[in-house]
């Protein structure tokens, strides 16, 4: 228990420099669509998200949502087994134990069962992502997944990619009975003048963004595997027609029969602006001061060797938001990948997604 609270402080110490950026660097704006009842609930249970991957940004929308909530030191994610060496952020979700797949269905069924009862065993709430659409949404993988679904005779979706099952299939029976299904569909104005991407944020340029929640709990689920995969596919079915929905009308509710609801502006909160603060007193403070102190001194060596650090980790920044964009995502599904669409872990561990 000591150990997942100081992981706990540290994590959300981390994500929420992340966050501070959306809420007070860009002022990015958020309105969640959620009953009273779901909302009751919300940062007071564990909690698998399934949340449709279509922007550059989603993952960190769905952080600013979790900060409001109060779980956003423990959100943990489905992801590829290579990230967990990359350092800083790939060791930091090693030790927050996230569910690490190696895409062998065999190996992944045995890995997600032990380290859900892992996550399961958490005193306080956790909130675990689950990508099922595997990779984020582009038109070419788009393409793939309709050429996927003509073949097979099922349900075309217009802005999602057909969901992979397995992952979800293998999760549920460990969840059933200890966690809820939060169903969470973010959309984003395709006529937004500022595009849903990272360089936009750190350029402080605001991005509005709406997501609608809703509760679902894990008993009310089919038991049976195939089942349980009908009811993902027909889960993702209903989130296409919302979003189309809200593509179409301006909101999930015209175009859908889900219930109207009145959107919630989420405000940013004191503590990721007091955080931020107190990392740069911490570090940027010292560091300007001893360059500046080894410039007026005329040590260029050693201003140079450090002013050289400083712009490598802007580089590689620069680097990790370029691999970020959609264009610049791996082939995973489309390809022979996408002949074997329905074989593979739903997961949120494409390559791209995770350098972010």
């Amino acid at each position: 228990r000591l150990y997942r609270t100081i992981g706990y402080y540290l994590c959300y110490s981390f994500y929420s420099q992340l966050v501070f950026l959306a809420d007070w660097w860009s002022n990015t704006t958020l309105y969640v669509y959620i009953s009273d009842e779901d909302l009751k609930y919300c940062g007071k249970e564990h909690v698998l998200l399934l949340m449709n991957h279509t922007y550059d940004v989603d993952w960190l929308i769905g952080w600013v949502f979790c900060d409001k909530v109060g779980v956003l030191g423990n959100c943990k994610a489905y992801a590829k087994k290579a990230i967990q060496y990359i350092p800083t952020i790939g060791w930091a979700w090693k030790f927050a134990e996230f569910v690490f797949l190696e895409r062998s269905f065999d190996k992944d069924k045995e890995i997600i069962g032990r380290q859900i009862k892992e996550i399961m065993d958490y005193p306080d709430p956790v909130w675990l992502l689950l990508n099922a659409e595997g990779t984020r949404f582009s038109e070419k993988k788009h393409e793939a997944s309709v050429k996927f679904a003509r073949e097979r005779g099922m349900v075309e979706l217009k802005h999602h990619l057909i969901p992979r099952t397995k992952g979800f299939t293998s999760s549920l029976p460990h969840l059933r009975g200890k966690s809820c299904i939060l169903d969470i569909q973010l959309a984003i104005s395709k006529d937004s003048e500022v595009k849903p991407t990272i360089l936009n944020i750190l350029n402080g340029r605001p991005v509005v963004a709406h997501m609608h929640v809703r509760r679902i709990p894990t008993e009310s689920l089919p038991e049976q595997e195939e089942e349980a995969a009908e009811w993902l596919q027909q889960l993702f079915r209903r989130k296409d027609i919302m979003q189309d929905s809200f593509h179409t009308h301006g909101d999930f509710f015209t175009g859908s029969d889900e219930p109207r609801k009145v959107p919630i502006k989420m405000q940013p909160r004191l503590h990721s602006l007091i955080n931020m603060v107190t990392w740069n007193v911490v570090t940027v403070v010292p560091i300007a001061y001893y360059l500046v102190q080894l410039l007026l001194s005329g040590e260029f060596l050693y201003f140079s060797i450090g002013a050289s650090i400083l712009l490598a980790f802007y580089a590689l920044m620069m680097r990790a938001i370029g691999m970020s964009k959609i264009s610049k995502q791996s082939s995973y599904g489309t390809g022979k990948a996408a002949n074997g669409h329905n074989n593979q872990n739903g997961s949120s561990a494409e390559k791209t997604s995770k350098v972010e």
